[in-house]
């Protein structure tokens, strides 16, 4: 035999054992009874023999006793039964005649019951000898004494019921555990009541056929890119099977999708060689562009000798500067660079700059020494 907790697996908010009750003994229900207590004991002033203090004590634990009772046994048998015990124990264990004040508390006990208030948020199924009579709510109401029973009270706020489905395989035959939670709303708690036995179970159950389904219907790329579109398609379709329920799915989310550990990291390294792809191909693009860009300069360079050979320079400037290191040119190199006429000009440049100021010349520096006049002008 399957228990709860196998049924649903790894679901966290499980449907709560509920009782069958026939009413709700509510703070109304008990001030209604309090008033027919203090009606039992002027009656018995009244119309019978005085009370004592035993008997007034009496009265009130019997009164407080059966309330109790009543909260968590609210049955229309279990009132017969309490007044029952209570015309029985007044009988012999107390002396005075409370005949008087036993009729009062028999019509409270009885009568209290019937005094119903219904919360903002919920709804009430009422049945009258087995039969639907009408849904109220909210507010107070009243119940015909014995005939009329609560079948349910009914929550209308939306709720959310998180459900899963474990070692599922999909399209591609993977085996995946996915959670999901589910937000739904009864809008008509006649047809909640009488059309299922247990609308939560009910619920639950469908959210979680219809997943294993999705999951079986699509590969796994598609389970972990589309969860939007996966979760529509399952609250349609559990919202075409609850809707004769009284019940609308408003929407689906997944919140977990688990797959086995060796096919995470078959996975990871097929995203980090797609990665690898993509910058392989976005090196190449550069380097397209790159060539295009030669290919235009290179134009331009042919156009204009003089351009190119002062590119050339400054290619090899920038080198030596950069690197501080010697550069090594092939001497065709230097011949196409004219480099000669160029140092020449900049030599002859820097005598006419030492004329006009007067400063003696360096001699270069060519590794020998050489005796300069001290006399020489």
């Amino acid at each position: 035999m399957k228990t709860i907790g196998s049924q649903f697996g790894r679901i966290k908010n499980l449907p709560r054992i509920e009782f069958p009750k026939h009413f709700s003994f509510s703070t109304l229900s008990a001030a209604v009874l309090a008033v027919f207590f203090a009606g039992a004991l002027a009656a018995q002033t009244v119309l019978g023999p005085g009370l004592t203090a035993n008997d007034v004590t009496m009265l009130a634990g019997a009164a407080v006793g059966t309330a109790v009772v009543l909260v968590f046994l609210p049955l229309w048998p279990v009132v017969f039964a309490m007044i029952i015990a209570l015309w029985a124990g007044m009988q012999f264990h107390v002396e005075t005649d409370l005949v008087a004040a036993l009729i009062p508390m028999s019509l409270g006990l009885l009568i209290a019951p019937c005094f119903q208030i219904v919360d903002q948020w919920d709804k009430v199924v009422i049945l009258r000898l087995g039969r639907f009579k009408r849904v109220f709510g909210p507010g107070p109401y009243v119940l015909f004494p014995v005939i009329d029973t609560v079948a349910r009270f009914v929550d209308m706020r939306i709720r959310a019921t998180d459900f899963s489905a474990e070692k599922s395989l999909s399209k591609d035959t993977v085996p995946v555990h996915v959670d999901a939670l589910a937000f739904w709303m009864i809008w008509d708690a006649q047809k909640a009541i009488l059309e299922v036995e247990n609308y939560v179970d009910a619920v639950t159950l469908s959210a979680q056929t219809a997943l294993r389904d999705s999951i079986g219907k699509n590969d796994l790329a598609t389970l972990l890119s589309e969860r939007e579109r996966l979760g529509s398609e399952i609250q349609s379709v559990l919202d075409a099977k609850t809707s004769p329920w009284g019940i609308t799915i408003l929407s689906i989310e997944f919140t977990e999708v688990l797959i086995p550990k060796e096919l995470e990291d078959a996975l990871s390294k097929q995203a980090q060689a797609e990665r690898e792809r993509q910058s392989r191909i976005i090196l190449g693009s550069a380097e397209v562009e790159i060539a295009k860009k030669f290919e235009e300069a290179s134009e331009r360079y042919k156009e204009n000798p003089t351009a190119f050979q002062l590119r050339a320079m400054n290619m090899i400037y920038d080198s030596i500067r950069t690197h501080g290191s010697m550069v090594l040119v092939p001497s065709s190199a230097i011949d196409s660079m004219s480099l000669g006429s160029t140092m020449g000009a900049a030599a002859l440049q820097k005598i006419q700059a030492a004329e006009k100021t007067g400063a003696p010349l360096s001699a270069p520096d060519d590794g020998r020494s050489t005796d300069s006049d001290p006399t020489a002008e």
